[in-house]
Parts: C-alpha cells; structure tokens; sequence
C-alpha cells in the first residue's frame, strides 16, 4: 500500500494535537514515526483509522483521496492498527478476540470451526504457542500484545500501525515478531513502526518522520540518521546523554527498610532478599523467569504460597491491598489501563485514588484539596493536560503514565515497587522518571523496580537481582552490571542451576 497524508490538522478544543502534519509510507516499507509523549503520533493515526475524522487535509491511498474515513473503512482498505493499550475482550476466547467484528457467519449463524483453525493458522505461523480456544483471560500481558499483533495478520493487512508492540515482549519475541515483519515486508505489506526504543527504530525500520508538538519536524532514510540526532529532533534541543549513577554519592544506609524470607508463589519460589534505605534494587528476567508474579505477590495483589514480607523489621500483613497501602508501600504497575487507571474517572480523580485509600481523613472530598495535590503532581512530574476535570483517557500514553506516579507519590510511602515503570514512555520523560526515582532513593526511600531494559537498568540500580525458573540467579552491585552479565544469569548460560 502506497499512503499519503497531506496537511493533516485536528483539534480537541483548544489544544491543536495536529497542525498540516504530512506523511508518506511506501509500499513494502517500515516506517518509523518518532516523537515524545503528546507529539500527536497517535492521533495522526487514528485519524488514518477513522477513529476521528481530521479538520483538514486529505488521506490519500494507492493515488485516490479517501473521503468520510472510518474504523469500518479502514479496515476494509486493510488497514489495521495495534493499539499501545490492548483491546481485548477477556471474557472472550482468543479466536474470539481476533475475528470480533469481522465473524465468519453464514444464515445468520457463527462458523465456529472455521474460525478456530483460521486464528490457529495465525499464531502458529508467529510461533506463539498460544492455542486458539484459550480464554484471553489466562493470557499474560506478553501473550495478550501476540494475540493482537495476530489479529491484524489474520486478514492479510496491507498497512499494519503498530503502537509500542514490544513493550511486553521479551528478547526472543522481539526478534520473532522483526522476523514475521521483514517477511511480510518482501510480500508489499507496509508498515508504521511507533516506538520510543530507539534501537528497535534502527533495526527494523526503512523510513523515520518526527513529529514534535503536533507538527512535522523531519522525514528521510534511517541509514541517513544517527540514533542520538533523533533523540535531539524529537526533543527540539540538543541532547547529552548521561548515567545519572556515574559520580553520584550512594545514597544506600546501613538500615534495611524491607525484606522477603524464603517468598513462593505463582511462578516463583525461595526468594530473599533485602532493600536498605536509600537503596534502588532493580529485580529483572526473562519472560517465565516469574518477574511479572513477584511484582504483583509483593504487593499483596495476588497469594503467596509461603514465606515472609518485612517492613521496617515488622511482618507485612498482606490480608488486602489497602492495609500494605497503610504500611507504607505503594506501587506503579505494569499495563497502565487494566491496572494503573480508572477510566471513567477524571485526571484529578485518578491522581488522588491511593491518597483516598490510605491517608484520607474524611469521608468528604475537598475540591481544593484535590486541586493543589494534582498541581503539585502536574508541576513535579511535568503532566501535559488541558484541564484536570478531563477524563484520564484524554492523556497520551505517557502523561497517563506520570498522572500514575503522581497518584502514589501523594501516599509518601517508606518503599516504591515499580513494575515497568517507564513503559511507552518517551525519552525526555524517562530520564525525568530515572531522577524522580533517584530524588526518592536520596529521601531514604527504598525502592524496588523491575525492568528488562539494560540501559534503564544501567541508570537505576544500586543492586541487581537476576531471576531464572522463579528463582534469584544471581545478585550484581552496580560496578558488576553489564548486559552481558544479566543474560548470562537470565538465560542460565553460566552452567549450573540456581542454588
């Protein structure tokens, strides 16, 4: 498929998302469309979808303009868009999931068989290993992205848009999913790469565009671009990057401030470690090492099998989520829309849900009270929102993001668990995150983040606890840590089994 968008422009209110905003995708081609958290690269491509039409400009398709654009019509122009937040049905099975709306029926009755064997086709040829009866709900996050990235295969696409697709991947997805991409790509199918990683940008990508405040900066071949000189055009200034650990003072104390003795749960099983005040432990693994189920197990969110939680050298109960919230942990989950907001509630009432729970006096609300504790969150973590009152859903990916630390730094919690905490979350404000995490550790916080990302790693940990078959492999300080190292203890490549 062969797509032009001419002078593209939309907005909501008073904000303009888009002003005369032009792109250009070629047949058989993997563009990457660049650009910080509010940059408008979503929008633009959900007015391609016809989620909402544009206020000007023109979507031009194989030569001819396309009026009136709809989600129905762009689908039958076979154009599929994987969304950053996943739409899936839980309830439903995964065949389900990927024919919604698009059912094979005849005589006004479901064709079942079909179907199934169909959507099986499909996720074998990703090589997912996920069957098509499975209900979505048993799925992890990880899986849930496949069955997506395998809804927009199903009816052989001709313009696949993919919206941060690998946030829940491990490595070796990663390269299954580039695999699948590269081989479609030599049968004419085209693609939109959106992606804040940007050697994923580099190694996939053909094409890049940047767009930054809504507008189109610069567009040309990836070989003519270096990885840094994006990173400047989609932040408008130059750019330095540094480690924040390089030369900085520890800020780790003597006294340890939480605990686990000897955890089990769900996917993992004698795990004991401790964090001292001050102190950053980053937790990390592959997917199946049982990260994604020591996150949530220590939180309380889901049982554990076995073993202790200390807090300040008291026993943690975990009885419910509000009573850890009480003892002073809080937590940024992973999967922001099935765990970190409510949608149906504003901007301000989202930042304010853990304060509501833990710390909130009175059972009536202050309005002034919860005006001062957003503006307190929006000027710390730099929230782009035209009006509190908004609901959450009206924020990029990203400023929902923030609005989700600002909501549990209100709790002023003694120890942070933070699941994937910069997930779909721009360069700039990762490197804002990265300093809020360090300001916390410098107040005698501890904090526990788990991250798959090396160079996140890299910038983040005093320590680092390597998981493999649910156990801790290995623990690195800080002067250890190489990405060499961490796949050696997470792959078991060192030649021996976890003790």
């Amino acid at each position: 498929m062969n797509l032009e968008m001419k002078d593209i422009s939309k907005s909501f209110g008073p904000v303009k998302a888009l002003r005369d905003v032009s792109f250009r995708v070629d047949r058989g081609q993997i563009h990457g469309l660049l650009g910080e958290n509010g940059a408008g690269k979503t929008t633009l491509m959900n007015v391609l979808a016809g989620t909402f039409p544009q206020d000007s400009g023109q979507i031009v398709i194989n030569g001819k303009v396309i009026q009136g654009m709809t989600p129905r019509k762009s689908g039958g122009l076979k154009i599929r868009f994987i969304h950053q937040e996943l739409n899936l049905c839980n309830d439903l099975r995964v065949y389900q999931n990927m024919f919604l709306g698009d059912e094979f029926s005849r005589a006004g009755f479901l064709k079942t068989k079909p179907e199934i064997k169909r959507a099986q086709e499909v996720l074998d040829y990703m090589n997912t290993g996920i069957q098509a009866e499975t209900p979505v709900s048993d799925l992890d996050t990880a899986q849930k992205q496949l069955v997506e990235i395998g809804r927009a295969l199903l009816f052989q696409s001709e313009l696949i848009i993919m919206d941060e697709p690998t946030t829940a991947l491990n490595t070796r997805e990663i390269e299954n999913l580039f695999v699948i991409m590269r081989k479609l790509k030599t049968e004419g199918v085209s693609f939109i790469y959106i992606s804040h990683k940007m050697p994923e940008v580099f190694e996939i990508c053909d094409a890049y565009t940047v767009l930054r405040d809504g507008a189109f900066i610069q567009s040309g071949d990836i070989k003519e671009i270096t990885e840094h000189r994006a990173t400047e055009l989609l932040i408008g200034k130059t750019f330095v990057s540094t480690n924040l650990k390089e030369g900085q003072d520890s800020h780790v104390r003597e006294d340890t401030i939480f605990q686990t003795r000897h955890l089990g749960g769900a996917g993992f099983h004698d795990v004991s470690f401790e964090v001292h005040r001050g102190e950053i432990v980053v937790i990390t693994g592959l997917q199946g090492s049982g990260t994604d189920e020591l996150a949530t197990a220590l939180f309380g969110a889901t049982p554990l099998k076995g073993g202790t939680i200390l807090i300040r050298d008291r026993p943690l109960s975990l009885k419910s989520i509000k009573n850890v919230m009480k003892s002073g942990v809080g937590m940024i989950p992973r999967n922001r829309k099935e765990r970190g907001i409510v949608p149906d509630l504003s901007i301000q009432q989202n930042n304010s849900l853990a304060y509501w729970t833990a710390k909130h006096p009175s059972p009536l609300v202050s309005r002034k009270e919860e005006h001062e504790r957003f503006r307190r969150s929006q000027v710390k973590l730099d929230i782009k929102a035209a009006n509190e009152y908004d609901p959450i859903t009206s924020l990029s990916g990203g400023n929902q993001q923030k609005v989700i630390l600002g909501k549990w730094l209100e709790i002023d919690a003694d120890v942070y668990i933070m699941d994937n905490p910069t997930q779909g979350i721009d360069v700039g404000s990762k490197f804002a995150i990265y300093k809020l995490i360090h300001a916390l550790s410098a107040e005698g916080k501890g904090v526990i983040v788990f991250s798959s990302e090396f160079p996140e790693i890299r910038q983040l940990a005093d320590r680092c606890l390597v998981m493999y078959k649910g156990r801790i492999n290995a623990i690195l300080n800080y002067a250890d840590l190489s990405e060499m190292e961490i796949m050696k203890y997470s792959t078991g490549a060192q030649g021996e089994e976890p003790n």
